[in-house]
């Protein structure tokens, strides 16, 4: 798995800041013709050489009989493909592999910033081979929070948010590995996430002893019919505590 998003990584490099082919996706999201040759490359590398596993990945069409496989591929080629699109190093390619609705393996690789995030169930997590953890801020206020800053000033919060200091990333998968080797304090969305942006980064920031759940504290599992998941917080245990008591009651679309 490791050899094989580093090959892929070097094959979206070859893409990056270049006149790229891309097209809007249903749901105004943006692919390009990176995202498809990573994914392509991926996908026989890993699922070529697993025929028994199944396969989910945001570029290729959805094969139900992943629903029967014990082991699947969990696969976002780019995730973060506008800021890839505008020669931004706010990209990740992400990797999982899930079993029984849990990831046991993850990696999250950044070629423009060569950054390998790795983990694997039970073993930790790492940052270029050397272990990372969360950091062990216990306030929101003054804490490093990676998310969109715009929705820490929606009028419909109850009480002001404190003072942060927000760190604005396009990939998801990238700003909860900031909070796994300790860039970051926190991460918190309040909108729809699928698996292929998640899975990998669930296992690499809960190695690294952070918190995962949703807005209202439930655990993530994957492989469903549906790979879809409506917010997520992920920080350190005590910072975890203090911003789960602040969104958990929020009534969110399921």
């Amino acid at each position: 798995m490791v050899d094989a998003v580093r090959e892929a990584g070097a094959l979206a490099l070859s893409y990056y800041q270049t006149e790229l082919k891309k097209w809007m996706k249903l749901g105004d999201s943006i692919v390009t013709e990176a995202d498809i040759a990573v994914n392509d490359l991926l996908e026989k590398r890993l699922a070529a050489t697993r025929p028994d596993y199944g396969w989910l990945s945001e570029e290729t069409e959805d094969d139900p009989s992943r629903l029967k496989r014990s082991r699947v591929w969990v696969v976002d080629p780019i995730d973060g493909t506008r800021a890839f699109a505008k020669g931004k190093p706010h990209f990740v390619l992400s990797v999982a592999l899930v079993e029984d609705g849990a990831p046991v393996m993850g990696v999250l690789f950044n070629p423009a910033t060569d950054e390998f995030f790795e983990a694997s169930l039970g073993a930790g997590a790492t940052l270029n081979g050397a272990a990372i953890s969360v950091s062990e801020r216990t306030k929101i206020e003054g804490c490093r929070m990676a998310a969109h800053g715009a929705m820490f000033k929606h009028p419909a919060w109850p009480a002001p948010w404190p003072e942060m200091e927000i760190i604005e990333r396009n990939s998801i998968a990238y700003r909860i590995a900031l909070v796994a080797c300790g860039a970051a304090d926190a991460a918190l969305a309040l909108t729809a996430k699928n698996d292929w942006d998640l899975a990998a980064a669930d296992l690499i920031l809960r190695e690294a002893g952070g918190c995962f759940t949703t807005h209202d504290g439930k655990p993530f599992v994957y492989n469903r019919e549906l790979p879809r998941h409506r917010s997520l917080i992920a920080a350190g245990p005590r910072l975890y505590e203090a911003l789960y008591r602040r969104v958990a009651q929020l009534a969110l679309p399921s």
